[in-house]
């Protein structure tokens, strides 16, 4: 602008010079008619007189009339409704300039081919420059459409605050960005405590496994079936080992042209208990088919002392490392004195053999498992703490076991209101420690071995 015009002067402008309102007035226009098409939801305005100002190109998408057909028309009546409804619809839309704030209605309008369309407007008053109402807005949009919006709204504000399971929004750098109540109790940690932080903060394992399957969806998409994942929670009691049944959807940003990964929508259930269920039962079956197949290998053995082997090979199978049998022999002075008669090699796998080392008795100290189990008449375990890999080694030597040696568990041996002896099993370090079930099982076992020892002392082949 030159200095002429800013001063205020009526110099006249040139021929070549064209005047700026008129190119500023251009320029709005033209920005208004781009927002106008550019938007998602159909929109049409009215002046005070309610004739047709503005018509964008969803709201041609919707009924099938174009802007020329539009613009200049008196409300809808005559073309947009039917003639029933005509008075209705005009009365309900102009009483928006005389009412504040936005009025939602539902109307059925009609289509350029003659067709029924079902559609919820929004209508607001235009004031003029004096303030004075100069027509209104009415955005529009077919019902079914408002409808699963909504849906899908009210779908999300329930998964993340009322779901019975848990849901994560995991973006895509693997970090929590949105976690609902159920999976903030399952973490043992509060809602916005969890926001941003590494997987690996929140969990003590199984974080590789969950961040493969995210990585996994966030690359390829959701997998067929929700997997069963096995998770450690820190918690301050300590470690709380989870299993979490788990579905994975990728989200995907629906303005862009080409998916764009927002991140993964995780959700998950609780099922620890009945899969530790599930592994119980299938534990227990397979332990009782071992038990069966070891009594009739037993039974088809003519040496009784065979036949205590062949229920130590079957009894170790997925159960143990190594397995030891002492039998306890006569002592005049009292004390009682253990004598290894069977054994599974150590080290390398194998059936079980008769060591022949009769009348030998094994070096065992006092408060020795194997004494205990005798003295008690009753199961007892044994593990060697969390000490270092040295303190493990002689934990295991002192007690006459291998020295890999982390978890012992001794049965005791009787027949006939008899203590026979002893049977022990070990595990290295690579298994858990014995447990409750596990007593059950090798007390089974140490039931048959002492009847089959029995028998081999009343037919003096042992």
């Amino acid at each position: 602008m030159s200095a002429s015009r800013r001063s205020g002067t009526t110099d006249e402008l040139g021929p070549d010079e064209p005047a700026e309102p008129e190119r500023e007035a251009s320029g709005g226009s033209d920005l208004l008619a781009a927002l106008l098409d550019g938007m998602d939801a159909a929109l049409c305005a009215f002046d005070a007189d309610g004739v047709v100002t503005h018509w964008n190109r969803e709201a041609e998408r919707i009924l099938g009339w174009t802007a020329a057909e539009a613009v200049g028309r008196h409300g809808f009546a005559g073309w947009a409704v039917r003639p029933a409804d005509a008075e209705e619809v005009q009365a309900r839309l102009m009483a928006a300039m005389r009412a504040t704030g936005r009025q939602v209605h539902e109307f059925a309008l009609l289509t350029k081919d003659g067709g029924r369309v079902l559609v919820r407007t929004q209508s607001a008053v235009v004031h003029g420059p004096d303030g004075e109402p100069a027509g209104l807005y009415c955005a529009f949009s077919e019902v079914h459409a408002q409808i699963d919006l909504e849906r899908s709204i009210a779908l999300s504000e329930a998964l993340f605050e009322n779901a019975s399971w848990g849901v994560v929004l995991v973006d895509a750098d693997l970090r929590p960005a949105v976690v609902n109540a159920h999976a903030a109790r399952a973490l043992g940690i509060g809602r916005t405590a969890a926001l941003g932080r590494p997987l690996g903060e929140l969990l003590a394992q199984g974080v590789e496994e969950l961040e493969s399957a995210l990585t996994h969806v966030l690359a390829e998409g959701a997998p067929p079936a929700p997997a069963d994942i096995w998770v450690a929670v820190r918690t301050p009691e300590g470690e709380r080992r989870r299993c979490w049944r788990s579905g994975f959807l990728r989200l995907a940003s629906p303005l862009a042209e080409e998916p764009v990964p927002l991140g993964v929508g995780w959700l998950f259930l609780d099922v620890t208990e009945s899969r530790q269920g599930e592994q119980e039962a299938a534990l227990l079956r397979f332990r009782g088919n071992q038990l069966h197949r070891a009594a009739r290998a037993a039974a088809e053995c003519e040496d009784p002392a065979e036949a205590v082997t062949v229920h130590l090979d079957f009894a170790l199978a997925g159960f143990a490392d190594q397995a030891l049998i002492d039998r306890v022999t006569e002592s005049a002075d009292g004390p009682v004195r253990l004598v290894r008669i069977a054994q599974t090699p150590a080290g390398t796998p194998g059936p079980a053999q008769l060591t022949g080392q009769a009348g030998l008795p094994v070096c065992y100290g006092p408060g020795h498992p194997a004494l205990q189990c005798v003295e008690r008449t009753g199961s007892v375990r044994s593990a060697a703490g969390t000490g270092s890999a040295e303190e493990v080694r002689e934990w295991a030597l002192a007690r006459q076991w291998p020295p890999d040696t982390v978890h012992a568990l001794c049965a005791v041996l009787r027949s006939r209101g008899r203590t026979l002896g002893v049977v022990t099993f070990l595990r290295a370090g690579g298994r858990s420690a014995f447990e409750r079930s596990d007593t059950a099982y090798a007390e089974d076992v140490a039931l048959r071995i002492a009847g089959a020892l029995d028998l081999a002392g009343l037919l003096g082949t042992k």
